[in-house]
């Protein structure tokens, strides 16, 4: 990073950007500045962690709202949904990075993620978004080494992606549902639960999602109906529990699914 004459670093607060903003400041100094896109599909509790990993770090953080909402793409919900989320991102920070006199764009992808499904990767090369990570050959494990070299109290945390990502693909996202899924995801963990997801299913169908250690604690009469009345009052219509546990990306399944035939 050493010769950019400056740079913003795209900045959720996640293991993979919090050590590209790590290696951005003592590269660069003030010339560095980390960004953070704020909407509806941010997760309650995200941006007071990000601007906390910022303020450890001491890079200047800049918080800008993102529209994603107001692009069609992105509401149909379609597979490449991350696309248009990060289109939308990537426009903001070109669009404002004179203003923080920067000239560079970088984001937090490592070597692991150009194997799997990521749309975002195709606005990233769009708007000539370096991944220093991924061009270093860095993949999760050295990351989150990297993280623990450098006391970084988000070197275990686990993925949180948008709450977008938990909409069912073809299903709408709203800004009601985003909510929704936030204060189920909220609730839950008030009980006690970390790693979790609220997968949300067409007929307004609530997928629980937790550990293989967890299913028989939820499944306890009493605890069990808390939840279901809990999320009933919320606004959905049927609660359920995924007996494979917790899994990133697991609406990811889906994508194999709609290319299926059915033999006549």
């Amino acid at each position: 990073m050493r010769p950019l004459p400056s740079a913003a670093v795209a900045f959720s607060g996640g293991v993979d950007s919090a050590v590209v903003a790590q290696a951005a400041f003592l590269a660069l100094g003030n010339r560095a500045v980390a960004v953070t896109g704020v909407s509806a599909s941010l997760a309650t509790g995200e941006l007071e962690h990000a601007q906390q990993i910022a303020a450890q770090i001491g890079i200047r953080h800049e918080i800008v709202s993102t529209e994603e909402l107001a692009r069609a793409g992105y509401v149909a919900n379609s597979p490449d949904r991350c696309y248009h989320c990060k289109t939308e991102l990537y426009t903001k920070l070109t669009e404002l990075a004179p203003s923080w006199g920067v000239s560079a764009l970088l984001n937090g992808a490592n070597l692991d993620d150009l194997g799997d499904y990521r749309p975002g990767m195709r606005a990233a090369s769009e708007f000539r978004v370096l991944s220093p990570l991924a061009e270093c050959g860095l993949n999760k494990a050295d990351v989150r080494e990297l993280a623990r070299h450098w006391h970084l109290p988000c070197a275990e945390k686990p993925a949180t992606p948008c709450l977008s990502s938990r909409i069912a693909y073809g299903e709408q996202v709203t800004p009601e549902r985003l909510a929704r899924i936030d204060q189920a995801e909220v609730f839950l963990r008030s009980l006690g639960l970390g790693d979790l997801r609220v997968r949300l299913h067409a007929g307004e169908l609530a997928r629980i999602e937790v550990p293989l250690d967890v299913l028989p604690t939820l499944t306890q009469p009493e605890l069990r109906e808390q939840i279901a009345q809990q999320f009933k009052a919320l606004g959905f219509r049927f609660v359920t529990l995924d007996l494979q546990g917790f899994r990133s990306g697991s609406l990811n399944s889906l994508l194999s699914l709609s290319k299926a035939t059915i033999p006549e």
